[in-house]
C-alpha cells in the first residue's frame, strides 16, 4: 500500500505540473485579451468625448446662425412691407434697416452694382423721390430674403442630420462600450478563477511533494527498523497486559460487595444524586436557620430555639420543620386573639371602673355588682393560667423530642464519619494500585510484616512462617473489624 501511494504521488505530480503549465498559458492569453479590451474601451470612450465636444461646438454655431438668420429674415420682411406701403423713410429710421444694411454689406451674395444700389437706398442717398412701385429695391430684398430662408433651411437640415449622426454614433459607441465592459468583467472573472485554480494546484503540488517525501522516508525507515518495531510492539503488548491487570485488580476491589455497601452508606443516595438539588437544599436550610435565629433574638421564644435546633439536625426534613413553624404560627395567632380580647376587656374594665367609681361615690350599694364582675375576671385568669400550664408541658415535650433527635443525629454523624474514613482508605488503596503501573514513583509498597519471636525462630531454622490471608474489603485488610460492626449496625 505504501509503494502504491508513492507511485500514485509521482503520477499526480506529473499531472498537476502539466495542468499548471496549461493554466499559466491560458491565464497569460486571457490577460492579453483583457488588456486589448480595456484599450478598445478607452478608445471608444475617447471617441465619445471628442464627438460630444464637436457636437456641442456645432450646436452652438447653429444656434448663433439661427438667431442671426431669424433676425435678418424678420428685418427684410419689415423692409419689404414698409416699401410696399410707401413708408420707406420711416423704415430707414428703424433698427431693422441697420440689420439689412449689415447683411447686405457683409453676407449678401449679390452683384456689386446691386449691393451699391441697395446700400445707397438704405443709407438714404437716393433721395425722397424713390418710387416703390418700380419694385427694384423690393425685388432685391425679396431675393435676399429667399436666399436667407434657403440658407437657414439648409443649415437646419444639416443640423438635424448632424444630430441624427451623433445619436447613432453615441448608440453604437455605448453598445460597443457595454460589450467591451462585459468582456472585461468576464476576462477579470476568468483571470481570478484561473488564479485561484493555479494557487490550489500549487498547494496541491506542494502537499503531494511533501507527502511523497514523507512516504519515501517512512518506507526507508520502515525497511530499516522492522526488527526494532517488532520488539517495541512486544513491549507494548506486555505493558498493556500489566495495565489491564492493574485495572482488573482495582475494579475488583471497588466492585466488592463490602465496598459497594460502604460507598452506599458514605456517598449520597440516588434520591439526592443531583448535586445542584443538594446544594440548593443546604443553602435553603442555612438561610432559614439565620432567619429563625434572628427572630429568636428579638422575641426570646423557646419555640424558635426548638426550630433552630431541628434545622441544625440532619434527620429532620423540611416537612417536620414546616409543621413546627405552622403550629407556632397558629399558636401565635391564638395568643394574638387572646391579647386582643384582653385589651378590649381591659379597656372595657377601665371604662366600667371609671363609671363604677363615679357610681360608688354616689352609692356604695353598687359594690356587689362590681364584686360579681371581678369574680368573673378571676375565673378568666384561672383559664389563662391553665392554658399557660398546657403550653409549658407541650414545650417540655418538644424539648425532650429535640434532645432525642440530637442524640440520633450524633450517632448518625459518628457512623457516617467512620464510613467515610473507610471509603477514603479503599479509594486510596485503588489509587496506590494504579500508581504502581501508571506512576511508580508515587507507589507506596505495603509495610513489612513484623514477626513474633516464635515466628523469627521458625524462620531462622529454615521453616516457613504461615501468612494469614488478609481480611477486610476484597482482601485488602481495610476495615477487617470495624466494617463488620458497621454492617451489623446497619
Amino acid at each position: 500500500a505504501l509503494s502504491a501511494s508513492i507511485s500514485d504521488a509521482g503520477a499526480k505530480i506529473e499531472s498537476v505540473s502539466a495542468s499548471l503549465k496549461s493554466g499559466s498559458e491560458k491565464k497569460a492569453l486571457t490577460e492579453a485579451n483583457l488588456k486589448e479590451d480595456q484599450d478598445s474601451r478607452a478608445a471608444a470612450k475617447d471617441d465619445v468625448s471628442k464627438a460630444t465636444a464637436l457636437r456641442e461646438k456645432e450646436a452652438a454655431e447653429y444656434a448663433k446662425f439661427k438667431a442671426d438668420s431669424e433676425a435678418n429674415v424678420a428685418a427684410i420682411a419689415k423692409a419689404v412691407a414698409a416699401l410696399e406701403k410707401g413708408m420707406a423713410g420711416a423704415f430707414l429710421q428703424t433698427p431693422a434697416a441697420g440689420l439689412v444694411r449689415s447683411y447686405a454689406m457683409e453676407k449678401a451674395e449679390v452683384p456689386d452694382s446691386t449691393r451699391q444700389e441697395l446700400l445707397a437706398f438704405l443709407s438714404g442717398t437716393e433721395g425722397s423721390d424713390y418710387a416703390p412701385q418700380s419694385g427694384e429695391i423690393t425685388g432685391i430684398l425679396k431675393q435676399m430674403g429667399d436666399e436667407m430662408s434657403k440658407d437657414y433651411n439648409d443649415a437646419t437640415a444639416e443640423e438635424n442630420s448632424a444630430i441624427a449622426n451623433y445619436e447613432a454614433l453615441m448608440a453604437a459607441k455605448k453598445k460597443e462600450i457595454g460589450t467591451l465592459q462585459v468582456q472585461i468583467e468576464e476576462g477579470m472573472s476568468r483571470i481570478g478563477n484561473l488564479g485561484v485554480e493555479l494557487a490550489a494546484m500549487n498547494n496541491d503540488l506542494g502537499d503531494t511533494e511533501e507527502a511523497l517525501a514523507a512516504d519515501s522516508k517512512f518506507k526507508k525507515e520502515l525497511e530499516q527498523g522492522c526488527a526494532t518495531k517488532t520488539a517495541e510492539w512486544e513491549e507494548i503488548k506486555k505493558t498493556r497486559a500489566e495495565e489491564l491487570l492493574a485495572l482488573a485488580e482495582t475494579i475488583k476491589v471497588l466492585n466488592d460487595d463490602d465496598a459497594l455497601e460502604l460507598f452506599k452508606k458514605a456517598l449520597p443516595s440516588a434520591s439526592s444524586s443531583l448535586i445542584q438539588l443538594k446544594v440548593s437544599t443546604a443553602s435553603q436550610k442555612t438561610k432559614a436557620l439565620q432567619m429563625v435565629r434572628a427572630a429568636a433574638q428579638r422575641s426570646k421564644r423557646p419555640q424558635l430555639d426548638l426550630i433552630a435546633l431541628a434545622l441544625n439536625g440532619k434527620a429532620v426534613g423540611f416537612e417536620k420543620i414546616i409543621k413546627m413553624i405552622d403550629d407556632m404560627v397558629a399558636f401565635l395567632k391564638k395568643e394574638q386573639l387572646d391579647d386582643d380580647s384582653k385589651k378590649e376587656y381591659c379597656e372595657a374594665q377601665f371604662d366600667e371602673s371609671e363609671d363604677k367609681k363615679k357610681e360608688l361615690e354616689h352609692s356604695i350599694s353598687d359594690s356587689e355588682a362590681a364584686i360579681s364582675e371581678m369574680e368573673g375576671s378571676i375565673e378568666q385568669l384561672k383559664e389563662e393560667i391553665a392554658a399557660l400550664d398546657a403550653g409549658i408541658r407541650a414545650l417540655d415535650k418538644s424539648v425532650a423530642e429535640a434532645t432525642e433527635q440530637r442524640k440520633a443525629d450524633n450517632a448518625d454523624y459518628k457512623d457516617l464519619m467512620s464510613s467515610n474514613k473507610m471509603a477514603k482508605e479503599v479509594l486510596g488503596w485503588a489509587k496506590n494500585r494504579l500508581n504502581k503501573f501508571y506512576n511508580p514513583a508515587l507507589y507506596k509498597p505495603p509495610p513489612k510484616r513484623e514477626l513474633s519471636s516464635e515466628d523469627r525462630i521458625v524462620e531462622n531454622m529454615g521453616g516457613v512462617v504461615p501468612t494469614e490471608a488478609p481480611g477486610g474489603i476484597a482482601g485488602t485488610g481495610i476495615g477487617a473489624a470495624s466494617f463488620v460492626q458497621i454492617r451489623e449496625h446497619s
